[in-house]
């Protein structure tokens, strides 16, 4: 064929839809209980916004961002993530007030160059939540709950919470010291691209999953051993409401996610069926992004989940859709007079609510009582022109396949009353 679609991107086709209306009805479901609204930003912002706030010696920024100049000679950028527009947006439109906390969740396409593989594509799906104004550990302890409730809302299994802290400037360069003096040891066993994240920023090396850097990323220092007083006693409580709250969890000393923006707390969620590249949602603290983009000193915490991944493990899982469609009609016509009445018929019954179909082909009846049983139609209104003359036409349940006539002239109200009646005489 002529044409095909780029690399690292896919259709979503209609076979798959249901287990995406599933993952995002629940989404929403959930964070609209825990008080969220919805917030839709565009697809493009300026380059400088994600280069300052996930970092520049992030692989996000240095390899994997669409950046191109438009045509006001301007740097602008695909999003690679939400929390840096859902900032910016806040800050733009007041959103965020003193003494108020703000919620907000997302839903959308991301983008980021990176290699192909299960469950990771270049034009990539992401749900999330931000919430602003409390430095709670709480807040904290309720927001992994909440990625928690959604992977269990699901049906879920497999899955584990890695938790971690990241310190803060006040006792994140110490560490950052420490770190690069360890791994300046190891330099020449480490990968290329870590060699060169250790002078720039080797915190990002414990992120590598190279197996030559993996078994010194392993005996690396842990940053837990080097927090101040304050991230110290902040992780100390959030472990606390967490096993209030019963959420099993894991600490992982070597987590410390992909952006330059986390403070203090950061956590994932991992799935045992989707190899090295495993994490199905991640998020954490960014206590000073807000102050950053010229907000006023603001305290924040959100999360993503990665929904292609979810939807992979949730196939892998065999997990169903409980989707379905309004009890659908199939109107089945034989001649000019029977698809005159059934165009009309079929517009009444959409207008009243309910899912219908007909034939535009031309089908023999055989046909198309096939195809009414291929799309799942609850019911089967056949018209023909014995039909048309005696006033009456057959009506059949294609569930128990039992059939009795409807009046002509009383058509439209009968087949409400069954596609509304959960059973019925036929």
């Amino acid at each position: 064929m002529k044409y095909t679609s780029q690399r690292g991107t896919r259709d979503i086709l209609p076979v798959d839809m249901p287990v995406w209306h599933n993952l995002e009805k629940n989404c929403r479901k959930l964070f609209e209980l825990y008080n969220y609204f919805e917030i839709r930003t565009p697809i493009f912002e300026s380059t400088e916004l994600f280069a300052r706030s996930i970092g520049e010696s992030s692989d996000i920024v240095s390899k994997e961002m669409y950046t191109f100049k438009d045509k006001g000679d301007r740097s602008i950028t695909l999003r690679p993530e939400a929390t840096a527009p859902v900032v910016r947006a806040a800050i733009q439109n007041n959103l965020i007030e003193k003494d108020k906390i703000t919620k907000l969740y997302y839903m959308g396409p991301m983008f980021r160059y990176e290699r192909p593989q299960a469950g990771r594509y270049r034009q990539f799906y992401q749900s999330g939540v931000e919430v602003f104004g409390s430095k709670d550990p709480a807040l904290d302890a309720e927001v992994i709950s909440l990625s928690v409730q959604i992977m269990d809302k699901l049906g879920l299994s497999d899955l584990s919470v890695k938790i971690n802290s990241v310190g803060c400037k006040s006792c994140r360069p110490k560490y950052m010291e420490t770190l690069k003096e360890y791994f300046k040891s190891n330099a020449k066993n480490l990968c290329e691209t870590c060699n060169n994240r250790l002078e720039t920023n080797p915190l990002r090396i414990l992120d590598c999953k190279d197996p030559s850097c993996q078994k010194h990323i392993e005996n690396a220092p842990a940053i837990i051993d080097f927090l101040c007083e304050e991230c110290k006693t902040h992780f100390e409580k959030v472990i606390y409401w967490l096993n209030v709250l019963n959420i099993k969890y894991e600490i992982n000393k070597r987590l410390v996610r992909g952006l330059d923006y986390y403070t203090k707390t950061t956590f994932e969620i991992v799935s045992g069926k989707l190899g090295a590249q495993n994490a199905v949602c991640g998020g954490g603290r960014y206590d000073n992004l807000v102050v950053e983009f010229g907000g006023n000193d603001t305290p924040a915490i959100g999360f993503a989940i990665g929904m292609d991944r979810m939807v992979e493990v949730l196939k892998e899982h065999g997990t169903q859709s409980t989707e379905h469609r309004f009890r659908l009609l199939y109107i089945a016509t034989l001649g000019d007079a029977a698809k005159k009445l059934g165009v009309e018929l079929l517009l009444n019954i959409r207008k009243s609510g309910y899912a219908a179909e007909m034939d535009y082909i031309g089908k023999s009846l055989k046909s198309q009582m096939k195809e009414a049983d291929r799309i799942k139609a609850k019911y089967v209104l056949i018209l023909g022109e014995d039909e048309i003359k005696s006033g009456k036409a057959m009506l059949r349940n294609m569930e128990t396949a039992e059939q009795g006539e409807v009046l002509l002239d009383k058509v439209l109200e009968e087949i409400i009353v069954r596609l509304q009646s959960k059973g019925s005489k036929f």
